[in-house]
């Protein structure tokens, strides 16, 4: 028989994991530099001492984004915990990034992935 486990537990498990995430970009242009001071702002805020945020130029390394099958930039890939997640934009939507890490539980949750499991941002204010 299956354990069924009460939200406080869940709510304890997500605070003990630990994030491995990847964030693309594109050199130094103001979207890619958004992007990499939001995601860290973020990080610091609701997982200090919990990630491991790894960012890579995909004009550096190019063959590190075809490898990540990373097709737009600013791109964050979450790779632990489970499941693989895509975040695609300036990393502004805090609300939906943390519920799309489920770093907070009943964060955001009619924000969810798209049919092939990503997350974008996509409002007319979010591009430049």
């Amino acid at each position: 028989m299956k354990s069924i486990k009460k939200p406080s537990q869940r709510r304890k498990r997500s605070k003990s994991r630990k994030y491995v995430m990847r964030l693309y970009v594109t050199g130094a242009t103001p979207r890619s530099t958004r992007a990499i001071t939001n995601l860290r702002k973020l990080c610091d805020q609701h997982l200090p001492g919990r990630y491991e945020l790894e960012v890579v130029d995909i004009y550096q390394q190019p063959n590190l984004a075809v490898e990540g099958q990373v097709i737009a930039a600013p791109t964050l890939v979450k790779t632990l915990p489970l499941p693989l997640r895509k975040f695609i934009g300036d990393m502004s939507d805090t609300k939906s990034l943390l519920a799309g890490l489920e770093v907070l539980s009943g964060a955001g949750q009619s924000s969810a992935p798209s049919a092939d499991g990503h997350f974008r941002k996509d409002s007319p204010h979010g591009s430049e």
